[in-house]
């Protein structure tokens, strides 16, 4: 039995064939690992990265979308806003309309400089919020993914967030912003304010894989300031609908996250400034 045919029933059939296609982009990821000609680009600040592997899974992502699903929006980290290919086949004015959200290479440094970290993120949003959403972590062999009203799953497995309500035994993750240089909130002093209060911290560098790890109860919790809506949107879900709560303050176009279960989260919101 092929990885496709072991998605587990509930997950709509349309919505495999995304799962197909965070596997595409995993190959491409895999194929140009570690390869010493690899082209190396920054964008908004030194530390803000792309390669031309995160631009080649961008593509292929987003190609593959406007066929499958082309009266849907797409909003893509490298090529901006797709409006829907084709119109709605209905001029009801309630009709729900979609958009798919891609980081088609979260994790890019970590990439650019050959640590095996990183993911393909797509999701799909409704007025409401995620719809469903798949993570794919090709050099570890990962895949996440969740449907609204449908559970979370890790490698076909259904996954809960952690039940630790205790601080002083929790292991949380986070990251930093990429304008950690100019920020007036880099995340610093909350680092130094938690680390005397918890088990341990991780930062792994992909903030989609460190929300998979909070959905599979392998983090306890997570914050992190000043997330794009792509390294949020399949990670969300996963920890919704694994039981977990993510709250998340959106300021100036960024998002705010601290997510885990209920008591932890009021823990954390207690003790760290979560503004920009």
């Amino acid at each position: 039995m092929n990885e496709l045919e072991k998605i587990i029933n509930k997950i709509d059939d349309s919505y495999k064939e995304v799962i197909k296609v965070a596997f595409e982009a995993g190959d491409i990821q895999r194929e140009n690992f570690r390869r010493a000609d690899l082209e190396i680009d920054t964008k908004s600040t030194s530390v803000d990265m792309v390669t031309e592997v995160d631009r080649k899974c961008d593509a292929h992502i987003v190609a593959r979308l406007k066929a499958l699903f082309p009266h849907d929006e797409i909003l893509s980290e490298e090529q901006g806003l797709f409006p829907p290919e084709l119109p709605r086949q209905t001029s009801d004015a309630d009709e729900e309309s979609y958009q798919w959200i891609i980081d088609p290479l979260d994790g890019t440094t970590n990439y650019s400089i050959g640590h095996p970290v990183f993911a393909v993120s797509i999701a799909r949003w409704d007025s409401k919020g995620p719809v469903f959403g798949v993570v794919y972590v090709p050099m570890l062999n990962e895949l996440f993914y969740a449907q609204r009203d449908a559970g979370a799953y890790m490698n076909h497995k259904l996954i809960k967030a952690s039940s630790q309500t205790e601080l002083g035994k929790a292991v949380l993750g986070t990251g930093f912003p990429y304008d950690r240089a100019t920020a007036n909130n880099n995340n610093g002093e909350n680092i130094k304010t938690l680390i005397p209060l918890i088990k341990g911290v991780r930062r792994m560098g992909a903030a989609a894989y460190d929300l998979c790890l909070v959905a599979a109860g392998i983090y306890d919790a997570f914050w992190e300031l000043r997330l794009c809506k792509w390294d949020m949107a399949a990670g969300m879900l996963m920890i919704l609908e694994a039981g977990g709560v993510f709250d998340v303050f959106e300021e100036d176009g960024k998002y705010n996250v601290i997510t885990g279960n209920s008591e932890l989260v009021r823990a954390i919101s207690k003790r760290v400034d979560i503004h920009n």
